[in-house]
């Protein structure tokens, strides 16, 4: 294999990306509180509703719709937007803890790596699916030692939320955007009215009148807070990076960097709500980090044989 083909085949994160993953990471592994926080006064679809609604009128008024195809674009937003958060809330709504919520969701990393390579052939190396699968079993460790506390149906609901949001993570990578901020807040424009329209079916008019005419109560202004958050930090900032990160690395090189987000959900839920971290799942934490890293670390090169000389022996010369 050719020095060119291999660098191709293994081409990987740059220390830069790596360091704007992490800082993904911590974005949206606070998103876990704060969207605990949130629930407690708003319920969850006309939470999501009101998260899309506040990125989706400024992206409408102010920024120019994304040069995709419309399909990757719906695409986007359907998966990321609608089927992760509309699942991801009914599940920590039905008793998903915040903290179990940030290790399950992240199940969008093994969904993503499979999905790309199963609808658009991506390939990925031996050592990445090593890396993935150290994760993954740490992950799984975290999973069955706080199994206990959870019961199924947030479990898989949580799960349907991590589906959603490799399927808007394959779209996002096929989107290519020229300007990825750009197809960050025009994919707020897609989940608002199937949202706002499950809110009025399964919420009800009255449950949704009654989350702003008490408004003035402080602990809805916690919740308006940890609403701030979702959509500034986690949303705006948060997969304005992701979708950067997407759009100029291959999707089984970063999809992994969101396994690291339940290390720093499970401890901001430790510190916000007094959600114990036992030793176990430190041990399968630092898996998941060690997996996370080796599957991002850019393999040295091998440089390729260098040509034969050409030797040209006295009173000769070369043909």
């Amino acid at each position: 294999m050719s020095l060119t083909v291999r660098y191709a085949f293994n081409r990987d994160v740059s220390v830069r990306d790596r360091l704007l993953a992490l800082l993904v990471a911590v974005l949206w592994g606070l998103n876990f509180p704060a969207t605990e926080i949130a629930l407690q006064h708003f319920p969850p679809m006309l939470l999501g509703a009101l998260r899309w609604t506040l990125l989706a009128i400024p992206a409408v008024l102010f920024v120019p719709r994304p040069q995709v195809k419309l399909r990757w674009l719906l695409g986007t937003g359907i998966g990321i937007g609608l089927l992760q958060f509309a699942f991801l809330y009914l599940g920590m709504a039905a008793g998903m803890p915040s903290g179990l919520a940030s290790l399950v969701l992240q199940a969008s990393a093994p969904f993503t790596v499979l999905l790309a390579g199963f609808a658009f052939r991506e390939k990925i190396s031996r050592r990445q699916a090593i890396a993935i699968g150290v994760a993954v079993l740490g992950l799984a460790a975290i999973a069955i030692h706080q199994s206990q506390v959870a019961a199924l149906l947030p479990v898989v609901l949580t799960l349907a939320g991590g589906l959603g949001w490799a399927i808007g993570n394959v779209c996002s990578r096929e989107a290519k955007a020229p300007k990825p901020l750009h197809l960050t807040m025009w994919m707020a424009v897609v989940p608002p009215i199937p949202m706002f329209a499950l809110s009025l079916i399964t919420e009800g008019p009255h449950r949704i009148a009654g989350s702003f005419t008490t408004l003035t109560t402080w602990s809805a202004w916690e919740s308006v807070f940890g609403l701030l958050y979702i959509v500034v930090a986690a949303a705006l900032v948060g997969y304005g990076i992701w979708n950067t990160l997407l759009s100029r690395n291959p999707s089984s090189s970063v999809a992994p960097f969101s396994m690291l987000v339940p290390i720093i959900g499970v401890l901001s839920s430790w510190v916000a709500f007094g959600e114990r971290v036992p030793l176990v799942e430190f041990i399968a934490g630092a898996a998941v980090i060690l997996g996370v890293l080796y599957a991002s670390r850019r393999p040295r090169l091998v440089a390729p044989d260098p040509e034969p000389a050409l030797v040209v022996e006295a009173g000769s010369r070369p043909h």
